[in-house]
């Protein structure tokens, strides 16, 4: 249950994030957007209709077509996600924000709205429109979400040219390619670390020199060399960036034949790192 309130916390200030994004940058400025956002701007410029209200009802139908793709807590979370941000979008749609520079405008609003997607995104709902589309095409494409929603995202944002200008849809794509940015961080995860392959032919000796040395926990893994043919014991190793100079240290004082690859992770759970059930 604290969970469940933890989650629908995040979820609610995301929506808050994004509308604030929308109102104080992107409509004041006149940018474009990707999404349902974006379709719901364009009219916003043509016609005036509150943002608010459209965004709800254009989302509200893309839920309900695409609802069979999502499990039910995503559902919920989805529709409390949607129906908040069209709350916080009539809500905030008179702030107003003292800044003339473009493109510091439009930094921000691509900050805001990473952060704001990607903190829903992240405990499991989405803001339904191109987001359902982009996790779609996760589980059935295995394309990352930032990813695919910025690709969905373009095709809109690319329509708004001949409302916008040339100037101004650049000035979008910054928006877009920063909020991707910014939400694959979010999503992702805010604890990155180094994974570490070593294959050495004296791996017991890297291995004795990280475990004492570096206080940190060495698995070995069977290989076989396919030219050679022989058996190889392949040692791996998660560590923190900070301490890469220091394990390359080892390596190098026992072995400089040794091949190494170190490859960027991220949410190590486990002992010496974060706990899995927090």
């Amino acid at each position: 249950m604290k969970k469940r309130i933890a989650d629908i916390a995040f979820i609610i200030l995301g929506a808050f994030l994004f509308a604030l994004a929308v109102n104080l940058f992107i409509i004041p400025n006149e940018f474009g957007e990707g999404g349902v956002t974006g379709v719901t701007i364009i009219l916003y410029y043509l016609f005036q209709w509150s943002p608010s209200i459209v965004n709800i009802v254009l989302n509200g139908l893309l839920l309900i077509v695409g609802y069979r793709f999502l499990d039910r807590q995503t559902t919920i979370y989805t529709v409390i996600a949607v129906a908040f941000n069209s709350l916080f979008l009539h809500i905030t749609e008179s702030w107003t924000i003292n800044s003339q520079e473009p493109m510091v405008n439009a930094i921000f609003a691509g900050v805001m709205v990473g952060v704001g997607i990607g903190l829903i995104v992240r405990v499991g709902g989405t803001t339904a429109g191109t987001v359902i589309l982009a996790r779609i095409a996760n589980k059935y494409l295995d394309w990352k979400i930032s990813y695919a929603l910025l690709f969905f995202d373009l095709i809109v944002a690319f329509s708004s040219y001949f409302i916008i200008g040339a100037e101004k849809l650049m000035l979008t794509i910054i928006i877009l390619y920063v909020g991707t940015k910014v939400m694959d961080f979010m999503i992702e995860g805010l604890n990155p670390k180094k994974a570490v392959t070593i294959i050495s032919e004296k791996q017991d000796l890297i291995a004795e020199m990280v475990i004492t040395q570096m206080d940190r926990g060495v698995t070995v893994l069977s290989g076989r060399g396919y030219y050679t043919k022989k058996p190889k014991e392949v040692l791996y190793i998660v560590i923190s960036k900070q301490e890469v100079s220091a394990l390359k240290k080892i390596v190098r004082s026992i072995d400089t034949a040794a091949f190494l690859t170190i490859h960027d992770v991220r949410d190590v759970f486990g002992e010496g790192f974060l706990d899995i059930s927090k």
